[in-house]
C-alpha cells in the first residue's frame, strides 16, 4: 500500500513538472499577452463607440477627445473588464512594452483626427470605432515592427475593407468553430502556427453585433447605410468578426 502511495506522488510530482516546462510557460504567458493586448485594444475602440453620437453632433465644436482623454478613458475601460490597472504590467515586460505601442498608436490616432472630429456643422464625419481600430492597428503594427501584429478580420461574406480579409487560418477558425453551433460564445481560439510566413502564437477572439452596431450593419439587409455601405441584416449577438493578434516567434 504505502509503494502504491509513493507512485502516485512521484506520477503528480511527474505532471507537475510537465505541466512547469519552458514550452508550457511560454504558452501561458503567450496566451496572458494576447488576452492584455486584445482587451486594451477593445477598451480603446469602446472610446469611440460609446461618443458615437458626440463626435457627430454637428452643433459642438471641440469634443474634448484629445489624445489623452482617449488614453486614460481606454486605461478606465481596460481596468473595468479585467478588474486591474494596465499599469499594473511591469513597463520593461514584453507585455508591457505592447501596451505602450498600443497606446501610443491611440494617441497618435486621436492627435491627427482631431481636426476632423471637432469640425462644427458638420454631422457624419466617418470616424467610427471600426475606423478608428484600423488606424490604430496600423500605428500598433509599425511601432512593434515586426514583434507582434493585430487587425481587425470578418468571415468573407460580413467583409467590408478588403485590408481586414482572413488569412486561410482565420477564415479556418471562424467557420469551423466560431460559427458552429457548439462554439462558447467569446470563447478565443489559441495555436501555434504560422503568420504571414513565420512562425508565431497567434490569438482569435470573436466579436459579436452589439447594439451601436446595429445602425450599419443591422436592417434590413442590402440596404445602403450612412457610410455607403451595404447593411448585412444583421442582428443582436450574432457573429460579427474577430480580433487577431500573433506574437511573432523567430
Amino acid at each position: 500500500m504505502k509503494s502504491k502511495y509513493i507512485f502516485i506522488t512521484l506520477f503528480l510530482a511527474l505532471v507537475a513538472s510537465v505541466a512547469t516546462t519552458p514550452a508550457a510557460h511560454a504558452q501561458v504567458e503567450n496566451e496572458k499577452q494576447s488576452q492584455e493586448i486584445v482587451t486594451l485594444f477593445r477598451a480603446a475602440r469602446k472610446v469611440i463607440s460609446d461618443n458615437q453620437a458626440h463626435i457627430n453632433d454637428a452643433t459642438k465644436g471641440d469634443k474634448g477627445l484629445s489624445a489623452a482623454a482617449v488614453v486614460q478613458k481606454t486605461k478606465e475601460n481596460f481596468q473595468n473588464d479585467l478588474k486591474r490597472s494596465v499599469d499594473d504590467t511591469p513597463a520593461d515586460s514584453p507585455t508591457g512594452l505592447a501596451n505602450a505601442a498600443l497606446l501610443t498608436a491611440v494617441g497618435e490616432v486621436m492627435t491627427d483626427a482631431q481636426v476632423l472630429i471637432n469640425e462644427q456643422g458638420k454631422g457624419f464625419k466617418g470616424f467610427l470605432p471600426a475606423v478608428f481600430a484600423r488606424q490604430v492597428a496600423e500605428k500598433f503594427n509599425t511601432g512593434m515592427n515586426g514583434r507582434a501584429f493585430i487587425k481587425l478580420t470578418a468571415p468573407r461574406d460580413l467583409l467590408r475593407n478588403r485590408s481586414n480579409r482572413t488569412d486561410e487560418w482565420e477564415s479556418s477558425q471562424i467557420e469551423t468553430k466560431f460559427r458552429a453551433a457548439g462554439w462558447e460564445h467569446g470563447k478565443p481560439v489559441t495555436e501555434e502556427t504560422t503568420s504571414k510566413g513565420r512562425q508565431a502564437f497567434r490569438y482569435l477572439l470573436p466579436e459579436y453585433y452589439g447594439q451601436s452596431c446595429l445602425s450599419c450593419h443591422g436592417g434590413t439587409k442590402g440596404e445602403i447605410d450612412i457610410t455607403g455601405g451595404t447593411k448585412e441584416g444583421a442582428k443582436l449577438g450574432e457573429l460579427g468578426g474577430a480580433i487577431s493578434f500573433a506574437i511573432y516567434l523567430d
